[in-house]
């Protein structure tokens, strides 16, 4: 059984909204009622059909072809199985997805990963804002699962995280970290101002010693046993985060945002 596919034939001017193509949505689905599903485009509904070459009948993998960047809410509250997009995908990918796994080959747009609750999400290229964070007006982000970003990511990452784990190979911009409650952020490049800004708990491992504001207390430099360990479970990973000269154990440790609980800390990679 070949995977459920659907390759972009044209590209329209208006933003479209993916959300109805999601594998527990198409489960047992007809293929002439797959190709009647309606997408929200503007002010406009189109046939899943007039967008796309559909073929392929496993609605448990789903493959998007040609996607661009205002495929939007693709992979919206997946629960199970996966979605592979190649090319580009809109903003608020995998938003509150609760299983499965979503790949992205290009770039992403705003709010990837936003309010995601489990399962495991991966870009190759770029990531807009609020990455792994909340929507406006709530006060969780990201619950739980794996977001891997092997580009950059843009501000606001893990904004309000209250769980899972955030890794970036790129760079990050600012306020990386902003608000969070809980879980892991892992920046491998360069972060921007007001990292960790109003956290209360959590951990942002950085690579490179960012610009604090004052309200986070410099503890000095610790042997940690605990990140061998943390390294161990990126081991499967296809990343740079799994290959064994990323793996390091002595960090500067900083206590903060002492402007909240305080309970959270900032992690540099030391010699």
């Amino acid at each position: 059984m070949s995977a459920l596919t659907f390759t972009l034939k044209i590209r329209p001017a208006q933003r479209v909204d993916m959300s109805p193509l999601v594998c527990q949505q198409l489960q047992g689905k007809d293929p002439s009622d797959i190709a009647a599903i309606e997408l929200q485009s503007g002010n406009r509904k189109l046939r899943a059909d007039e967008l796309f070459a559909i073929s392929g009948s496993d609605a448990q993998h789903i493959i998007i072809k040609n996607s661009f960047d205002k495929l939007d809410f693709i992979g919206k509250e997946l629960n199970g199985g996966s979605i592979t997009v190649e090319g580009d995908a809109g903003a608020y990918l995998a938003m509150g997805m609760a299983a499965g796994a979503i790949t992205v080959s290009g770039n992403a747009g705003l709010y990837a990963g936003c309010e995601m609750k489990k399962g495991y999400l991966e870009i190759a290229g770029n990531t807009g804002d609020f990455l792994g964070g909340t929507l406006p007006g709530n006060k969780m982000g990201m619950k739980g699962g794996l977001i891997l970003v092997k580009g950059n990511a843009g501000e606001r990452a893990g904004d309000c995280l209250r769980r899972g784990t955030i890794l970036i190979e790129g760079n990050a911009g600012d306020y990386c970290g902003s608000r969070m409650i809980a879980g892991t952020i892992a920046v491998m490049g360069q972060t921007g101002r007001y990292v960790g800004y109003a956290m209360r708990r959590g951990t942002l491992l950085l690579w490179h010693t960012p610009p604090l504001s004052a309200s986070f207390n410099d503890c000095g430099t610790h042997t940690l046993a605990f990140l061998p360990m943390l390294f161990k479970a990126f081991a499967p990973l296809h990343s740079k985060f799994a290959d064994s000269s990323a793996v390091f154990n002595r960090a500067r440790r900083y206590a903060g945002d002492m402007a909240e609980m305080g309970r959270g800390e900032i992690l540099v990679k030391q010699p």
